[in-house]
């Protein structure tokens, strides 16, 4: 980032935040608009990623309190002119009209300050434009050197057994080379992406690290899937025990069991509510949402087979379609 970036730049109207803002206003406006305007969730937008390096440079001058101060006190000379090497044309204030108000005199004809680009001008001890303003952009000179710049973020992949998943799991990940551990939340879904921060690639001139995003893969269990907090598993009941109600056994995550009771007249398809049964996370703990399937007999016995039809005898009076052809004639 050059001096004259710094003059033609509103650092503070770029995060959206006033210019009285502390440190904690700016970080939380810098990660907010980061976050939004983040390459990860803008593929191929251009205009995002322009935006994200633009969000990126003003928060790595605010967030430092040496450069911020710099910077407001050299947009205070400016008075937020442009800054242009070039001389007074098109109402653009040049280098010597600039620091001829800074300094307040007038020296030499048209009472205009002069400075010299070249190195020891003005007599001994005289100082050049890169003299004066290598202080104000950490020895740089206008246009050197950059500021501390935030590290790329970073991307890895893991993939847990589902049990391991809903209990949570510290994990050993190795991205460009280093090595370290994290920690995946509990009830973390399939395909869900962690925000680790500072641990993405180091940062420049002393930025900060950007972050790691992990997606986590989570293979299916044969019994239970996971809906948010909460624990969702089918459970096959026999004709007798949905028609007549019966209290069941449901098997839970932790490996044992929960009763579980069936009302009478129960169809195939209920979802069934037990409380606290679910994924432990840290904001509480979900239920087990139990799905009766009602079972159909694929073979009859004899005794089985009568026993459905005099059932069926007994309730011909009932049509269990009506509902559904009278809803279709609408």
């Amino acid at each position: 980032m050059t001096g004259q970036d710094w003059l033609e730049k509103d650092f503070y109207a770029v995060l959206g935040v006033p210019k009285d803002a502390d440190a904690a206003t700016i970080k939380k406006a810098y990660r907010k608009l980061a976050r939004s305007m983040h390459p990860d969730h803008n593929p191929g937008d251009a205009v995002a990623e322009a935006k994200f390096k633009e969000i990126g440079e003003a928060y790595a001058v605010l967030s430092d309190t040496e450069q911020r101060q710099q910077y407001d006190q050299l947009r205070a000379m400016a008075g937020g002119a442009r800054f242009t090497a070039g001389g007074r044309g098109g109402g653009n204030a040049g280098f010597e009209d600039l620091f001829g108000g800074m300094f307040g005199g007038a020296n030499g004809p048209g009472g205009r300050v002069r400075y010299s680009t070249s190195p020891g001008a003005g007599g001994a001890g005289g100082a050049g434009f890169e003299d004066l303003l290598g202080g104000l952009f950490n020895q740089g000179g206008f246009g050197g050197a950059r500021g501390p710049q935030q590290g790329a973020d970073l991307a890895a992949e893991v993939t847990l057994p589902f049990r391991q998943a809903t209990e949570g799991s510290t994990v050993g990940l190795t991205v460009e080379g280093r090595s370290f551990t994290a920690r995946i939340p509990a009830g973390v879904r399939d395909g869900q992406k962690i925000r680790l921060p500072r641990k993405g690639r180091p940062g420049d001139a002393g930025g900060p690290p950007g972050d790691l995003v992990v997606t986590v893969h989570v293979t299916p269990h044969p019994v239970f899937s996971s809906d948010g907090p909460n624990l969702r598993v089918t459970v096959p009941v026999a004709f007798d025990e949905a028609a007549l109600g019966a209290t069941i056994e449901v098997p839970t995550l932790d490996g044992g069991t929960v009763k579980v009771r069936v009302p009478e007249g129960t169809p195939s398809g209920r979802v069934l509510r037990v409380k606290g049964k679910g994924i432990t996370t840290p904001k509480g703990v979900g239920d087990l949402l139990v799905t009766v399937q009602v079972v159909v007999p694929q073979r009859l016995s004899a005794a089985a087979r009568e026993a459905v039809q005099a059932f069926g005898i007994a309730t011909s009076g009932e049509d269990v379609r009506a509902d559904l052809l009278d809803a279709a004639r609408k």
